[in-house]
């Protein structure tokens, strides 16, 4: 089969899925779609919760490369002007709910998997992971995947990057806060006030610069993105809660930046989770090396992905753009499916 062939194919598959809602935590039936076809294709597929294995003649004395992408999708935005769940064609887009991000990667990335693995000379395993719970950063995730593969050698993570290689991406942590006081009648200027209270940490977050900065990835920045605070206009609020988006690049570690936050602030921070670090791969690393060879550009991505899961080397390489996920009338464009195939076919052979 030629690629005219394997792309229609991807097209087909990736219009039954957006034809399934696969909201993050919500992938069971996604899975299902995703996995009758890898089985109807002749592949062996292992089920892990909602996300899929596929593997096959595997050798202890090759290096082995993962091929990843996710199943799942964000909740529609309320300006979709057509139904998110209803697959459409016009000219060269395809239009639905995940068609970028990254149902684009999904089937670009199976599709590759299946052309490789005809070939009986292969100097490296190769196995292929759908993974579940991507946006949400879950637990039943990719994380839930792990113990389940051998070791992996290098990663191509199928987010929309253009097909141009993301060798480095920002990590996240988020951070509750709680600025305290006292509550109290507004009328007799009596309590402590906590949004007067929050002033000061709040002012610290906004100007503060953080000196290492990345060629790639820029600089590490803390936003403040939710404030609630009173109940009623005659009450001293006597407590504020926030929350700070920390986005790092490869000079901080979570647990340092953490520390460093508390240190500097007077109010009470507790951090979600440390596990999404920053990640990146070598820029002389063999594949890399390839991608510049093929006329690719290398370049820092501010998104995360299941690659800050990843304790091994990995980028994000796939088709579509970023600036079109999670947006309304999401698309990929059928041309992007084809030349995708086409690369990492190119990129991963010899």
């Amino acid at each position: 089969m030629r690629y005219k062939g394997y792309t229609k194919e991807a097209v087909e598959l990736l219009k039954a899925l957006i034809s399934t809602p696969s909201v993050s935590r919500d992938e069971a039936a996604a899975a299902d779609v995703l996995q009758r076809q890898i089985k109807a294709w002749g592949l062996p597929c292992k089920r892990i919760g909602n996300n899929l294995i596929v593997a096959k003649r595997l050798s202890k004395k090759k290096p082995t490369l993962l091929l990843n992408a996710h199943i799942d999708t964000v909740k529609p935005v309320a300006t979709w002007t057509r139904d998110p769940f209803q697959p459409v064609i016009e000219d060269d887009r395809l239009y639905g709910l995940g068609a970028n991000d990254c149902g684009g990667g999904l089937v670009s990335l199976l599709q590759t998997y299946r052309i490789l693995i005809q070939k009986k000379d292969l100097p490296y395993n190769i196995i292929y992971v759908a993974s579940c719970e991507e946006e949400v950063s879950g637990a039943n995730g990719f994380s839930a995947v792990l113990p389940h593969l051998p070791n992996i050698d290098v990663a191509i993570v199928g987010e929309p990057t253009e097909m141009q290689p993301a060798i480095a991406e920002k990590g996240l942590m988020v951070i509750d806060g709680i600025a305290h006081g006292k509550s109290g009648h507004a009328a007799r200027n009596e309590g402590v006030n906590a949004i007067y209270e929050v002033l000061d940490d709040l002012q610290w977050l906004r100007d503060y610069k953080f000196r290492k900065i990345s060629p790639l990835l820029g600089e590490t920045k803390a936003t403040v993105t939710v404030v609630h605070a009173g109940t009623q206009h005659n009450v001293i609020p006597d407590k504020l809660e926030f929350v700070i988006d920390v986005r790092t690049n490869e000079y901080y570690q979570n647990e340092y930046l953490f520390a460093f936050l508390q240190k500097h602030m007077k109010s009470e921070l507790k951090a979600r989770s440390f596990r999404l670090h920053s990640s990146s791969i070598p820029q002389n690393h063999p594949l890399i090396r390839k991608c510049i060879r093929m006329k690719m550009k290398p370049f820092g991505s501010p998104t995360l992905s299941d690659q800050a899961l990843m304790p091994f080397p990995s980028f994000k390489l796939g088709p579509g753009a970023s600036s079109r996920s999670h947006s309304a009338d999401e698309f990929i464009c059928i041309s992007e499916i084809q030349q995708a195939i086409k690369k990492y076919v190119k990129l991963i052979s010899g």
